[in-house]
């Protein structure tokens, strides 16, 4: 389901449209996803020392009204550690067929209800995705406020988010373009 569910939100520019092929970075990544699925830590290359680090990637499915495992989830999350000992919320999707009439807003606020995403901290989307005014304005009601642009990115930041790491994040985006929000 992850792997179908994150190709199709690829070639749609919700994820690295690498993502949505064949490709040797596609592969490589979803080995990589299925190592951390299985074992919960993710391995990768620190991009400032190039020492390979273990990150812990805690993940959960969704199941909406009272759905449960003896049916597909509909959605999942995946956080990701940073550092000041909280999370970002690295992945998210929600079935195509099950988008529309809130369930955007019922998987987000049962990700951020999580152990983890109770200290989640920061939050990406995609600037290519069709998706990203919509998630914006959920994520706006669910306490996150734009911090800025990257060439391909939009970042967000918890209001209640440390202030140093809130200060890091803006610090290394640009002001958010007015294309994108309302």
């Amino acid at each position: 389901m992850l792997r179908t569910l994150i190709r199709k939100s690829a070639a749609e520019g919700s994820f690295d449209h690498e993502l949505a092929g064949q490709t040797p970075h596609a592969e490589e990544f979803f080995a990589k996803l299925k190592r951390a699925l299985v074992t919960g830590y993710f391995v990768e290359t620190d991009a400032r020392t190039g020492r390979i680090d273990t990150v812990a990637v805690p993940g959960y499915v969704f199941w909406p009204d009272g759905r449960n495992s003896s049916t597909a989830p509909a959605g999942f999350g995946l956080f990701r550690a940073i550092e000041d000992g909280g999370y970002e919320l690295w992945l998210a999707g929600l079935e195509f067929a099950e988008r529309g009439g809130g369930m955007g807003r019922a998987l987000l606020s049962s990700l951020l209800a999580t152990p983890p995403g109770q200290r989640t901290w920061v939050v990406r989307v995609s600037l290519e995705s069709r998706y990203g005014a919509a998630t914006a304005h959920l994520l706006d009601g669910l306490g996150f406020d734009i911090a800025g642009d990257t060439e391909r990115l939009r970042w967000f930041v918890r209001r209640d988010a440390p202030p140093a790491l809130a200060a890091r994040i803006r610090g290394g985006t640009q002001a958010p373009s007015a294309r994108a929000i309302n």
